[in-house]
């Protein structure tokens, strides 16, 4: 089953605190001698066990590399793909120590598994919930656009568009052919009539398995299961071409990364650290991340396999970051309080068996949303309030943007839907709902003020966004079901607060 923040599978993402950041740069190593003659027997007697994918983390100097590169095979590992200028290994290996002898070898920072499960032949994903577009809506929506004098045909259903002033700011900039967001997520695809005008295949590419394929088509989803990513990438940046409907920045291009496993839909590390690493050297501004790196929904820092993860993970997006690509994360679906200090964790290790666990946010980490620099989107519907699934925490969401709200926000639409409606494979439409949906509006909302401002950094860039966002402030009570009990409870003023941050996304603002 595809774990994603639309709740094809609910996730959870925060920002990292800014006491972590240092550790997450610089892990010490653990240990400095070689594996003994034990570990290479060990070795060789699990040559029939299932093999497992491991991330090795080293420093970058040529020396170190090759070291390192011996010790895995002395180890009985091989190497599937090497990030020399972040000091990444992607291994398998079969022999259950293998990380553990990896981890005493001079020069390597962390090692760890990146799984719990076996690697598994190719298979099938699981299809979530999703509301297809029927023809008689289509119709009817149609209709009422051309009645509103919207420019495509669907866009009278889009309220989150207007929400957001993304309607208006079209008018002003669409955005720049200059200024591409990659959709890392299950594939995008590109042949949709409303993406092939904005599509970028030199900046795609299949990152399963953590080596980039950038052969025709690699990049396209395996089943039309697989739609989240098409949905994504339609809210960044579908045409307005008179087809169906529009993207927030409808002039950008718009590129797909897949690093969905097609076993199990799960986004693995070794797939994640690619995508990171090909965006960067293909020069891609901005990307959009609405998953979290399984299978643990948290990743704590005193167990060594996540710490590896961790490591691996923050060191690809830190080089994306240096490069001048900025990127956007997904709060979560679990209206949880990101700031607390305890959050149960029931659904963690997502690709075995889940043992329940009661984390503290601070040191255990939602990745990659509690990274340094990621920028978190919480969800609201159309009425500006946050979306009832929506996480959240003070100091955590940076900005919020629409991801929808089917039960307590319906909008005067002639679907009366308050999802989101965009692309899916097949050139079909859909609705959907989650923060899943929120970080591609900040994102072509962030593509939109990069085209206005082409030289700013991803750090200036973010504070951009921030600075053109409004803010509604706290509500004064968030009792959504009505049965006199808060939902949750907003802290913070009109400036920043734990529902939307620094406020809601503003395209209109951005592009004046």
């Amino acid at each position: 089953m595809v774990h994603l923040r639309s709740r094809r599978r609910l996730a959870l993402a925060v920002p990292v605190a800014l006491s972590l950041t240092v550790s997450l740069g610089f892990l010490p190593a653990t240990a400095s001698a070689a594996p003994d003659g034990r570990t290479v027997a060990r070795a060789a007697g699990a040559a029939d066990a299932p093999a497992l994918a491991y991330v090795v983390n080293t420093k970058t100097d040529r020396t170190t590399l090759a070291t390192v590169r011996h010790a895995i095979s002395r180890a009985g590992g091989t190497v599937v793909e090497t990030h020399e200028k972040i000091g990444v290994f992607v291994v398998h290996a079969s022999d259950p120590g293998f990380a553990a002898a990896m981890r005493a070898v001079r020069g390597v920072q962390s090692a760890g598994a990146t799984r719990t499960a076996p690697l598994a032949p190719v298979g099938t994903t699981e299809e979530g919930s999703v509301e297809m577009l029927s023809a008689e809506q289509a119709a009817r929506t149609t209709r009422a656009s051309a009645a509103q004098g919207a420019g495509e045909p669907l866009e009278a259903d889009q309220w989150d568009l207007r929400a957001i002033g993304a309607d208006k700011a079209a008018k002003i900039n669409p955005g720049s052919p200059r200024v591409t967001v990659a959709v890392i997520d299950t594939g995008v695809d590109d042949t949709h009539p409303d993406l092939a005008p904005n599509f970028s295949a030199r900046q795609s590419a299949n990152c399963v398995g953590g080596t980039a394929d950038t052969s025709p088509g690699a990049w396209r989803p395996y089943t039309d299961g697989d739609y989240h990513g098409t949905h994504v990438a339609g809210e960044i940046a579908a045409a307005r071409n008179g087809i169906g409907v529009a993207g927030v920045a409808p002039g950008v291009k718009v590129a797909g990364i897949k690093v969905s496993d097609p076993d199990n839909g799960l986004f693995y590390a070794e797939n994640v650290v690619c995508a990171f690493v090909f965006a960067a050297d293909h020069g891609v501004q901005i990307t959009n991340n609405s998953y979290y790196v399984d299978p643990w929904m948290y990743n704590c820092m005193d167990d060594p396999d996540q710490r590896a993860i961790v490591d691996a993970v923050n060191r690809a997006q830190l080089y994306a970051q240096r490069k001048g690509t900025l990127h956007f994360a997904s709060a979560g679906n679990s209206n949880h309080d990101l700031a607390s200090r305890a959050i149960a964790d029931g659904s963690s290790p997502n690709d075995t068996t889940p043992v329940p666990r009661t984390i503290d946010p601070r040191t255990c980490l939602d990745l990659p949303t509690q990274l340094p620099g990621v920028v978190t989107v919480s969800a609201t519907g159309a009425q500006n309030l946050k979306s009832y699934y929506s996480s959240y925490g003070k100091n955590v969401v940076d900005v919020a943007a629409p991801g929808g709200d089917r039960l307590y926000q319906i909008p005067d639409t002639p679907s009366k839907d308050g999802r989101i409606l965009s692309t899916m494979p097949n050139n079909q439409y859909a609705y959907l709902q989650g923060t899943s949906m929120a970080s591609p509006h900040a994102a072509g909302v962030a593509a939109l003020l990069k085209s206005k401002h082409p030289h700013a950094t991803p750090a200036q860039l973010r504070a951009l966004l921030k600075a053109q966002a409004v803010n509604p402030g706290c509500p004064a009570s968030y009792d959504q079901n009505g049965d006199g009990t808060p939902d949750a409870v907003c802290e913070g003023g009109k400036r920043v607060n734990g529902f939307y941050g620094h406020g809601i996304v503003d395209a209109l603002r951005a592009v004046k």
